[in-house]
């Protein structure tokens, strides 16, 4: 079968680009002693955890709440508890729930069980509380609730018991241990580093206890309180019910019980003091308040009487009536004495005009008599003036004797005039004061009655509200006497003597896990963080380079030797021959033979002697003609066996005169296997490998034998691979397991589908077949198995 080298076929690696699930058992089978080790280990620690660590006991109790508001009870039993959360209507329950886990009723079961000292005693690698079973009993006269210390105690006899490290925190927080043993007799007294110290034997104090450590730590009763409170479970039993379920775990199932049952005990001692604070303080305000109502009752009466006394009131409406006749009175005599005082002024206006100083002067007009006269006696001499001045003239003596006494009548007249209007002011004045007085005393009516009014109101109501207390006091007192709690215990605390933590079978399967898990992960971290290639998938997946086979490592006895021997059935002659099989269906069409193939790699160090050597020995197992050529004239990889005088190809290249035979060296690895060596190093490696002389080299070797295995330079080193090119029927690179980067994969395959090498295939040397990464599911062993012991063994 022959297969073409195209510039960009396709890959052979499509269906197996991925992990499959056999790859995973492939490296758990190859690292199983990892596996089983970590296994064990995490087994071994989760077996050591689990008697050390102290068992968790759950109790649980549940209280019925009596709800105090019916109506929202009785809504959601039809169905309507919806309304009530529309209308913002609460249930007492729900508040109830959180009240259980208030820090202040945990404050308080922590006090009163004395949960802030713990007992514990040492039994094997697990440490057991001793709640109530300790045999000693301390307590601390001068110890604070805040503060925190530890000490151990150990019975030794019926009267004493020996105290002993004491660690106390310092001011920075740091525990400081005080060893200072002391004997202590018990219920005695003892003063020691964390403070006095009464010891008290209890009911187990038995001789089984002597020499035995007992742990007592004293711890701050607030941390302790808010331990509990942050343990604490409290929740309804049912969304619609008014039963309230309560669940706390511990190491000590009895303290467990005790705290839910000293908690509940509390809140129903809370919630009655609650109610009798309210009672109590209802009853003092009430006493107060009928206290102070019997002094303002006794008060009333005497505050009317001083009332109506000082103000000389008898009967008020009758009193009102005739204030109100009085001032009708006053208002009319007001009113006329207006209209006097209006019409004096106006007679007075009337005398001031000088338009009018020869008129009549109006008379009858004003109520005093004596200027009425005068005004009459004015206006008679004025007529007789003007008689007199008809009948003469203005300068008639009489008529100015007239004029004169006219003038001074009327002066009279304005003096009399001018005092009527002083005298009806003050007569004004002294009416409306008196009027005003009455005004007064009528506008004081209203209020003087109000007064009175107001204070026959407030007898009346101070003597219902004196009955209506001394009804709320009997039913206080009644109230007080029938007082009752808020719940009703339904089951105290309970629960199975079967401990909820820890769960051995829970932590033997996480130990299990985990330890199936940690050398996973490590290899799986190994595998993401390696970038050097070591299976035929790595060369596969990334190049679509022929791949003719893969060589095993081999031991260092063997490193660097030739490992294909006649009649060897060992991994690595296996691999060899599959090598050599798979050279045949690299013959490229309508090529005649493939004789010369060149060895080159990427890197130095990939092992090309080594596969090249092997390979022409495997050759020559199967009776062809075999001749090995270094044309590594840079740094020969047979150099080691140059004979002392041997020609080489060097040599051969720079002189024109020597011949093919004195640079071929017979038999010279094995028997069948000749060797052209690579000479002296030259100056000009690169020009001496463009002559001709190595294109008439190869033409000879062609002619003589089947095969010519040429040992080239590495390709991404130097050039001279690039340009021995031209001489090769078939080129094998060499990638190194181990050495080459899967990075320099693609470099690799550039070469390949660019063509700068003629019919080129890949070898993977070096290869870990116990590794144990995915890709190794197939191998060389099948049939050797037997045959690699016993060579392993030799």
């Amino acid at each position: 079968m022959k297969v073409e080298n195209p510039s960009n076929g396709p890959r052979w690696n499509e269906a197996n680009s991925g992990v499959t699930l056999g790859d995973i058992f492939q490296i758990v089978k190859a690292k199983w002693y990892w596996f089983a080790l970590s296994i064990g280990i995490c087994l071994g620690i989760a077996y050591i955890y689990l008697l050390q660590a102290p068992k968790v006991y759950t109790r649980s109790a549940s209280v019925l709440i009596k709800e105090d508001r019916r109506s929202s009870r009785s809504m959601s039993a039809y169905g309507f508890s919806d309304l009530n959360n529309m209308l913002g209507i609460q249930r007492n329950v729900d508040n109830e729930v959180i009240v259980f886990k208030t820090y202040r009723l945990m404050e308080k079961v922590a006090r009163r069980l004395h949960l802030d000292v713990s007992y514990t005693e040492k039994r094997g690698l697990r440490t057991v509380e001793l709640y109530r079973q300790s045999p000693v009993i301390l307590s601390f006269p001068d110890a604070s609730e805040t503060q925190s210390f530890s000490l151990t105690a150990i019975p030794l006899s019926k009267e004493k018991v020996r105290l002993f490290d004491f660690v106390t925190v310092n001011e920075a927080g740091e525990p400081v241990e005080i060893k200072n043993p002391q004997e202590v007799v018990l219920n005695d007294t003892v003063t020691t580093p964390v403070g006095r110290i009464v010891v008290q034997p209890s009911l187990y104090y038995t001789d089984t206890y002597y020499n035995k450590e007992v742990h007592v730590r004293k711890s701050n009763l607030k941390g302790i309180a808010t331990g509990y409170q942050n343990a604490l479970v409290s929740e309804l039993v049912a969304e619609y019910a008014t039963i309230i379920k309560l669940s706390l775990s511990d190491v000590s199932a009895s303290r467990a019980e005790d705290v839910l049952n000293t908690l509940i005990a509390v809140y129903n001692e809370d919630a009655i003091e609650d109610k009798n604070r309210i009672t109590v303080s209802t009853s003092e305000f009430i006493a107060e308040r009928l206290v102070i109502i019997e002094q303002e009752l006794g008060s009333v009466d005497t505050d009317i009487e001083t009332f109506k006394r000082e103000h000389q009131l008898t009967d008020i409406t009758s009193e009102t009536g005739m204030y109100l006749q009085n001032t009708s009175q006053y208002r009319k005599e007001g009113l006329s004495l207006e209209n006097q005082l209006s019409v004096a002024q106006y007679i007075r206006d009337y005398l001031s005009d000088p338009q009018k100083a020869l008129d009549l002067i109006p008379a009858n007009t004003i109520t005093d008599v004596t200027v009425e006269q005068q005004i009459a006696a004015y206006n008679e001499m004025l007529l007789k003036r003007d008689n007199l001045i008809r009948n003469s003239s203005n300068k008639n003596p009489v008529v100015m004797d007239l004029n004169n006494s006219l003038s001074a009548m009327k002066q009279t007249i304005i003096r009399s005039v001018d005092n009527l209007i002083a005298g009806l002011n003050i007569s004004i004045r002294n009416v409306q004061a008196q009027e005003e007085q009455l005004q007064k005393r009528i506008a004081a009516v209203p209020s003087q009655q109000k007064y009175v009014l107001t204070v026959e109101r407030q007898q009346k109501i101070k003597e219902e509200l004196y009955l209506y207390l001394l009804n709320k006091r009997e039913e206080n007192a009644l109230s007080q006497a029938m007082t009752e709690s808020n719940t009703r215990i339904l089951d105290a605390a309970h629960g199975s003597n079967a401990p909820v933590a820890p769960r051995s079978r829970s932590v033997i399967l996480v130990a299990f896990v985990l330890g199936a898990c940690i050398p996973g992960g490590i290899l799986w971290l190994l595998f993401t963080m390696d970038t050097k290639v070591h299976t035929r998938k790595d060369v596969l997946d990334a190049t679509t380079i022929p791949f003719l086979g893969e060589v095993p490592i081999q031991s260092k006895k063997e490193k660097e030797k030739l490992v294909v021997r006649s009649g060897s059935h060992d991994a690595v002659s296996e691999a060899f021959r599959i090598i050599r099989t798979n050279m045949d269906f690299m013959r490229v069409k309508d090529q005649q033979d493939m004789k010369v193939v060149i060895f080159t790699s990427l890197n130095a160090g990939a092992g090309k002697t080594y596969i090249s050597s092997n390979l022409a020995v495997s050759l020559v197992l199967t009776q062809k003609k075999v001749v090995l050529v270094d044309l590594d004239i840079r740094k020969s990889g047979f150099g080691r066996h140059t004979q002392h005088g041997q020609k080489g190809v060097t040599n051969y290249l720079a002189d024109k005169d020597l011949s093919v035979d004195e640079v071929i060296t017979k038999d010279s690895l094995t028997e069948g296997l000749d060797l052209v060596y690579s000479g002296p190093i030259p100056p000009n490696p690169a020009e001496l490998l463009l002559s001709n002389r190595l294109d008439q080299l190869i033409a000879e070797l062609r002619k003589r034998y089947d095969y010519i295995i040429v040992d080239n330079v590495p390709a991404g080193i130097v050039a001279d691979a690039s340009i021995v090119n031209r001489i090769a029927d078939l080129t094998i690179c060499i990638v190194r397991a181990g050495a080459m980067d899967r990075r320099q994969l693609p470099e690799l395959e550039r070469m390949y589908t660019n063509g700068m090498f003629t019919n080129m295939a890949v070898i993977l040397n070096y290869v870990n077949l116990h590794r144990g990464s995915y890709g190794y599911s197939y191998g060389y062993g099948y049939g050797y198995g037997n045959e690699n012991k016993k060579e392993k063994k030799q």
